[in-house]
């Protein structure tokens, strides 16, 4: 297992930051954590980072307790906070010398050279990183986690203040780099987690409130199903009224339908049934998925 969180609580003075936070994460997974600010994500992230240590609880990763063994932790962990603090005075090249030499590489020249590369800041590499758009310092600041090849990248809201076209470039190469590499990502932005996340955490108030693959939050989190159904010919509302379960009818023209039942109904089969009935062909059939967004109002109210 490559990051295993358990029980993990943190008390700042009078306020819990964080109740009893357990999850683990494999090798390889790429996985969101999401909350409104203040829920608790960036404490997380800095406890399994070894920059804070947990009030109560355990974490460790790929074995290596974050308490006991902090160094081996830093070894295998690369790690990009929201503000990317860089020494806007230093070039990139120069930079990304100072960071190898830190982590004291053997290969600082063909390592540097293929983060460079990985981060495509090949055009910008000999100017300084004052001169740089967000967007590249961000690339700077990727370069910088992941020059000591980590096993695990944590990433604490990525894309904050990068125009559409950067974000989409970052996203790119947060989905390349997690080809080879856990990578735990914070963001309050639900179509990054949709784009680029196998996986979903969401937090509020400290405590976990789902945890599932990506694509099945937004199907199994409903608060009622949605159906669209468009048949061959004008049916009468009252006809349709008649089927159990359904709670709410719309029609949106003369043949299609969208109709709303409860969440443990599925009424797609008394449809067909109804259609036979009536002499009907379903043109179309579909079940509406709630979007992650609306799943993340519902569990964070």
């Amino acid at each position: 297992m490559s990051i295993i969180v358990d029980k993990v609580t943190k008390i700042y003075g009078k306020q819990k930051a964080l109740d009893e936070v357990s999850f683990q994460i494999e090798a390889g997974e790429i996985v969101g954590l999401l909350g409104p600010n203040g829920a608790g994500k960036s404490t997380i992230m800095k406890i399994i980072s070894c920059f804070i240590p947990p009030t109560y609880g355990e974490a460790s990763v790929y074995g290596y307790d974050v308490m006991e063994e902090p160094l081996e932790v830093r070894k295998r962990i690369g790690y990009l906070p929201e503000n990317n603090p860089l020494y806007l005075e230093m070039y990139v090249k120069e930079y990304l010398e100072f960071v190898a030499g830190i982590h004291k590489l053997d290969n600082k020249k063909a390592r540097i050279s293929e983060m460079i590369e990985t981060t495509g800041l090949q055009i910008e590499q000999d100017k300084k990183i004052g001169a740089l758009s967000k967007g590249y310092r961000q690339r700077v600041g990727l370069a910088h986690a992941l020059i000591h090849d980590p096993e695990v990248l944590i990433l604490d809201e990525p894309t904050t203040g990068l125009d559409p076209n950067q974000i989409i470039e970052i996203r790119e190469l947060i989905q390349k780099i997690g080809k080879e590499k856990t990578v735990m990502l914070s963001t309050h932005i639900m179509q990054e987690v949709e784009a680029i996340c196998d996986r979903a955490i969401i937090i509020n108030k400290g405590r976990i409130v789902a945890d599932d693959k990506t694509k099945n939050l937004s199907t199994t989190r409903l608060e009622n199903q949605v159906v669209s159904v468009e048949f061959d010919k004008e049916i009468p509302e009252k006809e349709l009224k008649k089927l159990k379960g359904i709670l709410n009818l719309k029609k949106v023209d003369e043949k299609t339908w969208v109709i709303e039942s409860a969440h443990d109904t599925d009424i797609r089969s008394d449809l067909f049934k109804f259609a036979v009935e009536k002499s009907l062909t379903v043109l179309s059939l579909n079940k509406e998925a709630q979007s992650l967004e609306k799943v993340f109002q519902n569990l964070t109210k």
